[in-house]
């Protein structure tokens, strides 16, 4: 069992925020010692997917919903599944964008390193569009998405 302030610590999530959530239903069955909040393995699995839910872009309030249908069994367990599964195709989709991003990055470092040795921009000017190095010219097709 964990206190409040334990588990605050191990998740970096604000009391106030562990109070809020358990105020909300997110923990229905946690324990209480004299009025003092309890966390049990439990109550850490479920913050666990709360913490992924929200990190994947869910509002408090989806959330919600989600530990409401934890709370109904079996008869949710194919709604549960398609959350999940549209939560992962949109991290999926994220991610996509956000390698776009990092290899439109990784060009331009190359790029300005090649022009600071070179003193100008006029050899690099030259190989664009496709007459890059290999490696190099398939972070500047990802990055200007021409895959």
């Amino acid at each position: 069992m964990y206190s409040i302030g334990q588990v605050s610590e191990m998740f970096n999530i604000p009391v106030s925020t562990l109070r809020y959530y358990d105020k909300e239903g997110f923990f229905p069955n946690m324990e209480r010692q004299s009025g003092i909040r309890k966390f049990s393995d439990r109550e850490i699995g479920a913050l666990h997917i709360i913490e992924c839910l929200k990190s994947s872009g869910l509002e408090i309030k989806e959330i919600k919903q989600f530990m409401d249908m934890t709370t109904k069994g079996a008869e949710t367990y194919a709604d549960r599944k398609a959350l999940f599964e549209a939560r992962r195709d949109a991290v999926e989709a994220e991610i996509a964008n956000l390698q776009k991003t990092l290899d439109m990055l990784k060009y331009k470092c190359w790029y300005y390193d090649q022009a600071i040795a070179d003193g100008s921009e006029d050899r690099i000017n030259a190989m664009l569009p496709d007459k890059l190095p290999p490696e190099i010219q398939k972070l500047y097709d990802s990055g200007n998405g021409r895959h």
